[in-house]
This record gives C-alpha cells, sequence and structure tokens, in this order.
C-alpha cells in the first residue's frame, strides 16, 4: 500500500492523513511481538520448570500458577496491543505505554535477582529493560500521538 511518492502519506510533518504506518510504530510494533514471543516461550517454560519442581518437591502449586500466570498474560498483552496498532486509537498508545513503563520496573527490580542464577536474571531483564525503554521512548514521540490519533 505504499505509494512511489516520499512522505505522500503525510499532510504536513509529524500529521499522518494516508494508511501508511510510520516507520517508528512499526518498529514499536515489532518490539511487542518480540516481547510477547519471549514472554510466551519462557512462561512455557517456567511452566515445565514449576511444574516438575512441584511434582517433586511437593510444594504449593498457587505460586507456579501465579507466576506462569503473569508471564503468559504479559505475553498476551504484548501481542494483542502489536496487534491493535493498525487499528487501534489512543487507548492503544495508552496502554502500551502503561505497559513498557512497567516491564520497565519488573526489569530493573529482576536485576536485583542476580544472585547467581545466571541468564536468567541477568540477561533476561536487560533484553527486556531494553526492548521497553525503547518502546517508551517510541510511543512518546509525536509521531506516535499524531498516528494514534489519526481520523479513522
Amino acid at each position: 500500500m505504499r505509494s512511489s511518492a516520499p512522505n505522500s502519506s503525510y499532510g504536513y510533518p509529524g500529521h499522518p492523513t494516508g494508511t501508511d504506518m510510520p516507520g517508528l510504530m512499526r518498529a514499536a510494533r515489532v518490539l511487542l511481538f518480540v516481547m510477547g514471543g519471549l514472554q510466551l516461550t519462557v512462561g512455557v517454560l517456567v511452566a515445565g520448570l514449576l511444574g516438575g519442581i512441584v511434582a517433586n518437591d511437593g510444594g504449593g502449586i498457587a505460586d507456579a500458577v501465579a507466576v506462569v500466570g503473569v508471564l503468559l498474560g504479559l505475553g498476551a498483552l504484548s501481542i494483542i496491543l502489536g496487534t491493535k496498532f493498525a487499528t487501534g486509537g489512543g487507548g492503544v498508545r495508552v496502554t502500551t505505554i502503561v505497559y513498557a513503563s512497567l516491564m520497565i520496573v519488573a526489569c530493573v527490580g529482576g536485576l536485583g535477582l542476580g544472585d547467581g542464577f545466571g541468564l536468567i536474571f541477568t540477561g533476561g531483564p536487560v533484553i527486556g529493560f531494553a526492548c521497553s525503554g525503547m518502546i517508551l521512548a517510541l510511543m512518546a514521540t509525536a509521531q506516535a500521538g499524531a498516528w494514534f490519533n489519526r481520523p479513522r
């Protein structure tokens, strides 16, 4: 759906009037899909690990279900937000900003858990912090405001 004329989908700078999603919004969308995929994958892996631990040690299953539920829920939210970028309004932008902010807080908190647990507790929060920070920065641009407030 791209036209051959440069910037043909913009009435004036920062105000989209066409149907082409700006590049910054595409980048944020891709990051949301990446974050969602990683969260769903880690959620499934953690479910398997915690299921084995609970079965062997007879521990409480409520904690395992809570951790897995949060991971799977955040992954699903991330993917849903990414799919709503093309048609969503200001609520999608605000929800994405809140999601990215909460992920930054969770990743900073997760960095404090790195007591020799390796990549899960040091690499995971660093990657999540970087992706969430980029999503937040992209959502705070004027181009994002113009895209999500455009007439439909």
